[in-house]
């Protein structure tokens, strides 16, 4: 017995002796996707929320349009223009050599993911820049601190303590929209519960499937709580009374 036929022999299902290996792997596939894709929106959501806060207006203004579309247009829609729209243009993509990225439904996947995400992430990476207290902005300035050293040592180490539950809230939505990627043929955890059922006709794999996303979700949520409680440790009062607050 291999690790692969394991849940279903300790599970003693059938579905799960059969298809448990390839549910792994697209479990594996699920994860990558969504961890390289919040990754890459992350950093593309910084750039995008200091050119809305600093930048020129029409920098601006592109910038605004950005977020606007990829926020208001469905997510499964982004995805299908990429894959089948841009997907579409072969011998464009053959003559400057990017063919090999528009034919797999992986990188498609991961593109539309990331403009995606990168949209909501700089709306929150804007919002919580914003709300720091001007105050303290101007100290900096006047110490004699450069642009770089402003950002990395008084904005960013406090917007990321505000940011950081929005942005847990946006890893957790990808998480549980990742499932979409299965519809451009691509065998993550969603396409390959789909190909066990199509094979099957067992509807339990679903419900092991929902299991998996939601043990995904409950990992996340725990992991940032814990995050969270370590960096505003400092902000607790020691009055136990307001503490109860």
């Amino acid at each position: 017995m291999t690790w692969c036929e394991a849940p279903g022999y300790w599970l003693g299902h059938e579905v799960l002796q059969n298809y448990g290996c390839r549910i792994a792997s697209g479990l594996l596939v699920t994860i990558e996707l969504v961890a390289l894709s919040t990754t890459l929106g992350c950093a593309i959501a910084l750039c995008i929320a200091l050119i809305r806060l600093k930048g020129p207006a029409w920098a601006r203004g592109a910038m605004a349009a950005y977020t606007t579309f990829f926020r208001g247009t469905p997510l499964l829609c982004q995805l299908f223009l990429i894959y089948y729209g841009l997907g579409s243009f072969r011998p464009f993509w053959q003559s400057v050599d990017l063919w090999w990225f528009f034919r797999e439904p992986f990188y498609c996947a991961l593109l539309a993911f990331t403009i995606n995400t990168a949209a909501y992430q700089a709306e929150i990476f804007r919002g919580a820049i914003a709300s720091l207290p001007r105050g303290q902005i101007e100290a900096a300035k006047a110490l004699g601190l450069s642009r770089f050293q402003l950002l990395r040592l008084v904005v960013m180490p406090q917007a990321l303590i505000v940011a950081l539950r929005p942005l847990g809230n946006e890893l957790i939505t990808t998480i549980k929209v990742s499932a979409i990627a299965s519809l451009v043929t691509l065998f993550d955890l969603m396409g390959a519960t789909k190909l066990a059922f199509a094979r099957s006709f067992d509807l339990s794999i679903y419900l092991y499937a929902a299991a998996i996303y939601l043990a995904l979700v409950e990992i996340i949520r725990r992991v940032l709580a814990l995050i969270e409680a370590h960096l505003t440790r400092h902000s607790a009062t020691d009055n136990p009374h307001a503490r109860a607050l």
